[in-house]
């Protein structure tokens, strides 16, 4: 009788997550219809990319792209765990967090995920500032960075127009690009000076999240280690579809491509930078294939990266936070993040205006001269 009950058990638990995937799967369809996404014609195109690539072209691209979310969210963990020592902060959880950030930031523009991310960090542990995850975020951006930097004057020395391409308006606009910098940065220390108090105290709780630095060790093998890993995991995609679709893998067009897509995606509005993403393929692959071929490549990585990404952050969120938690804790961090992201465009918006007041005394007293 007790082997029946348990059995029993079993089924209403197997049911149960069936029934929550199924619910999951209606409300992101519902929610993607709100927001304009054509979800129906959207997985018809994913489907019919992955009907054109091989099967064993598809796993390795499904392994790569776990294996990359997995080990930065290792790094993730501990950042954070070094951070808030007190907390009790749980891998499964710092796990489902980062992969729901990187599937939102396919769908939702200007990386609104990563700020989300942040949000529900300081939900789920119990002693963390948004301060102190964002000094957190800068700790694990700083491979990132300098990876990407290394990437980005490589693409500019190997690739001709690919400066303009984004950055055009620099040699269009020389001198309003200075006043821009010089009037940011003045406004900036103003602010500083008249939110000193409160600077002081974002800073202390910053620091928390950098506690990892003077642990050189931990840092090495269990930050920098990871993200190198991941960042090779990145690079195998690629060649995955490179290969996919005949075009020849060699370390210059993995480059060109990196450092494209780094920059497509930090300057696009768009989610996943998408379209800018595909120009900028065209251009590094520019020589090595058809641009059609290019084109080809391009959407069918993002489309695949893009589904693959959704449904581990579907089943991670599911298995750290259950279908209720996982689903409140993603829309109150989502809220939080466009509220943030509004005030960061009104600062913008800010700076802006006096840049223009700027300008325009600027031009009254080259006249009165």
């Amino acid at each position: 009788m007790g082997d029946e009950a348990v059995a029993a058990a079993h089924g209403r638990l197997h049911l149960r997550a069936i029934l929550i995937c199924a619910l999951l799967i209606v409300v992101i369809g519902a929610a993607a219809t709100l927001f304009g996404w054509n979800i129906s014609g959207w997985l018809k195109h994913v489907g019919s990319t992955i009907r054109s690539i091989s099967l064993g072209y598809l796993l390795a691209a499904i392994v790569l792209i776990t294996l990359q979310t997995t080990t930065t969210a290792v790094a993730w963990y501990s950042i954070l765990r070094f951070a808030y020592p007190s907390s009790g902060v749980r891998w499964i959880q710092i796990y489902a967090c980062y992969a729901a950030a990187v599937a939102l930031n396919f769908v939702l523009p200007a990386n609104l995920g990563t700020l989300a991310m942040m949000l529900m960090f300081v939900s789920i542990i119990s002693a963390a500032a948004f301060a102190g995850v964002l000094g957190a975020y800068v700790v694990q951006k700083i491979f990132y960075t300098v990876i990407g930097i290394a990437g980005y004057v490589y693409l500019f020395l190997s690739v001709g127009g690919s400066f303009n391409l984004q950055f055009g308006f620099v040699s269009a606009h020389p001198w309003a690009t200075a006043l821009l910098l010089v009037g940011g940065a003045a406004l900036l220390m103003l602010v500083a000076q008249v939110l000193r108090p409160r600077i002081e105290r974002w800073w202390e709780q910053a620091k928390d999240g950098g506690e990892i630095l003077i642990h050189p060790r931990p840092y090495l093998g269990s930050v920098l280690l990871p993200e190198f890993i991941s960042w090779l995991a990145m690079l195998g995609t690629m060649a995955v579809f490179l290969s996919a679709y005949n075009i020849p893998v060699s370390f210059h067009t993995l480059m060109r491509i990196v450092a494209g897509n780094s920059i497509a995606n930090m300057t696009s509005v768009t989610p996943g930078g998408a379209g800018v993403v595909q120009g900028f393929n065209v251009l590094s692959l520019k020589g090595i294939t058809s641009a059609s071929n290019a084109t080809a490549y391009s959407v069918a990585q993002q489309l695949v990266t893009t589904a693959w990404s959704i449904l581990l952050a579907i089943v991670l969120m599911i298995r750290a936070f259950g279908w209720t938690g996982g689903k409140t804790l993603v829309a109150q961090s989502y809220s939080g993040a466009r509220e943030k992201a509004s005030e960061q465009s009104a600062a913008r918006k800010a700076k802006r205006q006096a840049k223009r007041a700027g300008t325009s005394a600027g031009e009254a007293g080259g006249e009165g001269a």
